[in-house]
């Protein structure tokens, strides 16, 4: 017995032409676009990295300077819905963790907070030589 995917989307592999009309055959392919815009490009690279793994024949996520720009294409309405319901979801998480990292590092800087990355190598010498120094003072008071 054959029928529909399950998901109620069409053809895996988004067949459509260039007016967006299934190649199968079928009806029109319902798409939806969502822009969204960042407070530097930075920010929306980050934003458009983390939905990157969304990506297929039928999502394409990309960033624009400040702007995140998907497209969504599917050939049934539920399964548009489904898929834009999805990708609003995975970008709140996206635009959130880029909220928190903006703040963590607002606030280490704030703080005169090295980051944990750099090798201050001359800071760890100095550091070392007088530990080794009080470690090595003469205590005998003769």
């Amino acid at each position: 017995m054959s029928g529909p995917p399950a998901d109620g989307d069409g053809p895996p592999d988004g067949t459509a032409d260039a007016d967006g009309r299934s190649t199968d055959g079928g009806e029109r392919r319902r798409t939806a676009t969502f822009e969204t815009r960042h407070a530097d490009p930075a920010a929306a690279a980050t934003v458009a990295a983390a939905l990157r793994p969304d990506n297929t024949a039928q999502i394409r996520t990309e960033a624009d300077g400040t702007t995140v720009r998907t497209r969504v294409e599917r050939d049934r309405t539920g399964g548009l819905q489904s898929s834009a319901d999805d990708y609003l979801v995975n970008l709140a998480v996206a635009e959130e963790v880029v909220a928190s990292a903006r703040e963590t590092t607002a606030a280490a800087d704030d703080a005169g907070t090295v980051d944990a990355g750099t090798d201050d190598a001359e800071t760890n010498r100095e550091t070392r030589t007088d530990a080794d120094a009080d470690a090595n003072t003469d205590t005998d008071t003769q």
